[in-house]
């Protein structure tokens, strides 16, 4: 038997209602809330990149962030369309060509505004056209798929609309995040770098911490920080503090006035009236690395110690450590600098409390210290590896901002 939706028919009559119902709970409310969510959601994590400017552990797939959606999204309605007429005429006693109205409301997330026009075009000549074997819609109800087509189609052309919006946003926002924390070079004068950053908050390449590394006429110096905060309205405080250590890399020969350079910068800005927040602090690891000799200084600013990895035992490097930046201590006392003598094959690896108050389902913090010397002949390097296992640990990754950063000296040329 043909099926046909013929108006007269109760349970079809109610099955048109329920189809433009669903198509504006289905299609509508997506994207109204998308709208909202991307002003007032907060986001979670995102895939590591190894580099200064770093995607995180958590993403959404390519398709729903304005990319062309995946081949089989395109190739779902058309092979069931296909599947519902060969069905339908092989199988006489059952009514399947009513499932037909919905494929294009399907294809708008899949096509153009021109793609889901066709979709609704053939759906019409299938359901309208008895000869054809498919459907026997009249009056009513082919009114309701032509609408159902027809809406289809604006929403196709909306969807494109917002996805070529999205993806402009996303690309201006990247290259201005790129911009404040761009990815560490893998060699700094004769400091070999890895470094891999994590943002908590989904869709921002920069949060509340940061590292860089610079070679100026007093050696190459780093510095990894944790500013108070995170997510981007730590992004401001982040550049502050950068745009602070590349002056001080190039104009102050000792490195506590480095750390005293950031803490002016920090108090200064706490102290402007457009802050809202005027508290700000930060924790800080400054090392410097002087040219022609093996050592390395470190200037610690409340921040957790770094590693030093050395014939596969890690341990913390001992430093009094100092008030964090932007208390206005600075000035009075300034921190003290430890020196170290560096051997060949020695590593440092500064990090920031996202790695070490990471927890596991059962409460226990990720023990780094113990981990590393298990992961330092990981053959990806030991930057990924930690992360890795930091993800696993964690299952899926820690809830706050991650930074690690590797360096190790060159030998001196003979």
């Amino acid at each position: 038997m043909i099926p046909s939706l013929a108006p007269s028919t109760p349970a079809r009559s109610q099955f048109s209602r329920v189809l433009i119902a669903a198509l504006c709970v289905s299609v509508t409310g997506p994207l109204s809330r998308s709208a909202a969510a991307g002003a007032t959601r907060r986001a979670r994590p995102g895939p590591p990149y190894q580099g200064g400017g770093v995607r995180r552990g958590r993403q959404e797939p390519g398709w729903l962030q304005g990319a062309p959606p995946p081949r089989w999204a395109r190739i779902a309605p058309a092979v069931a369309m296909v599947a519902l007429c060969l069905t339908q005429w092989t199988t006489r006693t059952e009514e399947l060509g009513y499932f037909l109205a919905a494929l294009p409301a399907v294809a708008a997330f899949s096509y153009g505004a021109a793609g889901t026009a066709v979709f609704g075009a053939l759906v019409l000549l299938l359901l309208g056209i008895p000869e054809l074997g498919v459907g026997n819609a009249r009056g009513t109800d082919l009114a309701t798929v032509a609408t159902v087509g027809l809406l289809s189609v604006v929403i196709a052309w909306v969807r494109r609309r917002r996805d070529a919006q999205l993806v402009s946003v996303r690309t201006v926002a990247e290259a201005a995040q790129m911009a404040v924390l761009p990815p560490v070079p893998e060699r700094v004068g004769r400091v070999r770098c890895s470094g891999l950053y994590r943002a908590a908050q989904r869709g921002t390449l920069v949060g509340g911490d940061l590292f860089d590394v610079r070679a100026g006429p007093y050696g190459v110096r780093a510095v990894v920080a944790d500013v108070q905060g995170h997510g981007l309205a730590a992004v401001g405080t982040v550049a502050s503090l950068l745009g602070a250590f590349r002056e001080a890399v190039l104009d102050d020969p000792a490195l506590a006035a480095v750390a005293a350079r950031l803490d002016r910068r920090l108090a200064a800005d706490a102290a402007a009236e457009s802050v809202a927040h005027p508290e700000l602090f930060a924790t800080a690891l400054l090392l410097e690395f002087p040219p022609e000799r093996d050592l390395v200084r470190v200037v610690s600013c409340g921040h957790p110690p770094a590693l030093l990895l050395r014939d596969f035992a890690a341990t913390e490097l001992v430093v009094e450590p100092g008030p964090p930046l932007g208390l206005g201590l600075t000035g009075a006392a300034l921190p003290a600098v430890a020196e170290l003598p560096l051997l060949p094959g020695d590593r440092l690896l500064a990090h920031t409390d996202g790695v070490t108050e990471a927890r596991d389902t059962a409460g226990n913090f990720y023990p780094l210290a113990v981990r590393v010397p298990v992961l330092a002949n990981d053959p990806e390097g030991l930057v990924p590896a930690v992360w890795r296992d930091l993800a696993a640990f964690t299952r899926g990754g820690p809830g706050d901002d991650v930074a690690l950063l590797l360096l190790s000296l060159d030998a001196r040329d003979p």
